[in-house]
């Protein structure tokens, strides 16, 4: 195996924590860490779905070999019950994280008000915001406990935002404030651990083509489809590309704030379409 790249060597015998990694976003970003240090690397992969997760971890183990570690972990980040006990029942070998990538999130609908589903509205911050801020909050402990001291401490929280959390749009109301709580909770947050070598980062990307439009149209494959007609959207493995970019730099290096898009977006609702 040729030797590993500066990043590489940096990420060396981490353990990281993703969550909504059973397909899309997530499942790239595991994978790509894998790829850029496959020889000591402790991966815990987390989704509702327990049986794709398997399926991931065994894709990774093909493709890299048995220096990465992976752990399939089932965890739903809307229940707070889960949430609290995620750290405790992992295995104590996994415990001492050094990377959270909160990537867990979805979209339901596109109603307006006064017409969005209150369960729709429930469900968007359940996951996107509070289940983000309860792992977060789950995980820091570990990260200030690292060298001791209430100024000590090290490692890497990494959000998912998107470019609705900067500028809203019709239909998306709900998403984008959900978003926008993502994005002030994270500048928040960045002040508060000034003191420490935790590193805070949010990557914000664009037009991206997952399963997200399914979900947002309740399985109707043919009208996510029409999302991404006459474009090229960014794919799940350019955003893993950028995560592992910032959790691969040198610790006083810090990608705060980073906006991905398509060639053709210029804002959340500025694209060119071929016709």
């Amino acid at each position: 195996m040729s030797s590993l790249s500066a990043q590489g060597k940096r990420l060396e015998g981490k353990t990281i924590v993703v969550t909504g990694a059973s397909s899309g976003i997530g499942r790239s970003v595991a994978q790509e860490f894998a790829r850029t240090s496959p020889t000591n690397l402790k991966l815990v992969i987390t989704a509702r779905r327990i049986d794709t997760l398997k399926e991931v971890a065994a894709a990774i183990n093909k493709e890299v070999g048995s220096g990465v570690q992976v752990l399939p972990f089932q965890l739903d980040v809307s229940k707070p019950e889960q949430v609290k006990s995620f750290v405790r029942n992992l295995p104590k070998e996994f415990q001492d994280i050094d990377v959270l990538v909160n990537n867990a999130g979805l979209v339901k609908g596109v109603a307006q008000a006064p017409d969005i589903d209150p369960e729709d509205i429930n469900v968007m911050f359940a996951t996107n915001v509070t289940g983000l801020i309860n792992l977060t909050q789950a995980v820091l402990p570990i990260f200030k406990g690292k060298q001791g001291g209430k100024d000590g401490g090290r490692g890497d929280i990494i959000n998912i935002g998107s470019i609705a959390g900067r500028e809203g749009y019709p239909g998306g109301s709900i998403y984008c404030a959900t978003k926008a709580a993502v994005r002030t909770f994270t500048d928040s947050l960045r002040r508060e651990l000034i003191a420490t070598r935790i590193r805070v980062i949010e990557i914000d990307p664009g037009q991206v083509e997952t399963e997200f439009s399914v979900v947002r149209f309740g399985g109707d494959k043919a009208k996510a489809d029409a999302v991404y007609k006459g474009v090229e959207p960014l794919t799940p493995d350019d955003i893993a590309e950028v995560v592992v970019f910032t959790a691969g730099r040198r610790e006083n290096v810090v990608i705060a704030d980073t906006l991905i898009f398509p060639n053709h977006q210029a804002a959340a609702t500025v694209m060119h379409r071929k016709s």
